[in-house]
């Protein structure tokens, strides 16, 4: 393994323009473009592409097309959770998605985190900060969970809600940037 590679999967900082992760680009881009051409496949034909681009995928998820990623190879999606259209999984970092999770349409869970000082950010320096998402959630069209985030187990967040900071279990969560409104029983 490459040294940009290796820090990209320790959460250091790295350079993304290197010739061991345009090739992992390039394969991403052959399983996901397989992947979307398999929309009127059977399940297991979908699943077998699906099941090669990620990390792990219980047989039970149901990703629909178009799915796009980084990499796939840092994506774990957990028994009975479905994704809807027009996900966006940039996984550069780890992105653990629990069971029975719910993705509505347009949802985005983003690892990359691109430096602040302009100099090195113009240089391409990047790190990646992994995303969890917990059993249970529901995630509303359009949310987008940033880099490092973590959501509770049994937690829902409101349609087009940002995720700027770790939501806790159990709580009903909307906004920009997304915050608590309530407690669900």
């Amino acid at each position: 393994m490459g040294e940009n590679k290796r820090l990209m999967l320790a959460g250091e900082w790295y350079l993304p323009d290197d010739p061991e992760l345009r090739a992992d680009t390039e394969r991403r881009v052959r399983l996901c473009a397989a992947y979307d051409a398999a929309a009127t496949a059977p399940a297991a034909e979908r699943h077998a592409v699906l099941a090669e681009l990620l990390g792990r995928v219980d047989a039970s998820v149901h990703v629909r097309a178009p799915f796009r990623c980084d990499f796939g190879y840092n994506i774990s999606i957990g028994a009975g959770t479905f994704v809807n259209f027009g996900a966006v999984f940039l996984d550069t970092g780890a992105i653990t998605v629990g069971a029975d999770v719910q993705i509505g349409p347009n949802v985005q869970l983003l690892t990359p985190a691109h430096e602040l000082d302009a100099e090195r950010r113009r240089a391409g320096w990047e790190r990646a900060l992994p995303v969890t998402i917990g059993d249970n959630v529901w995630l509303g069209g359009g949310v987008i969970v940033c880099p490092g985030v973590s959501i509770g187990a049994n937690t829902v967040v409101g349609a087009g809600a940002v995720v700027t900071r770790d939501l806790p279990s159990g709580v009903l969560a909307v906004g920009n940037p997304a915050r608590v409104v309530r407690e669900l029983t």
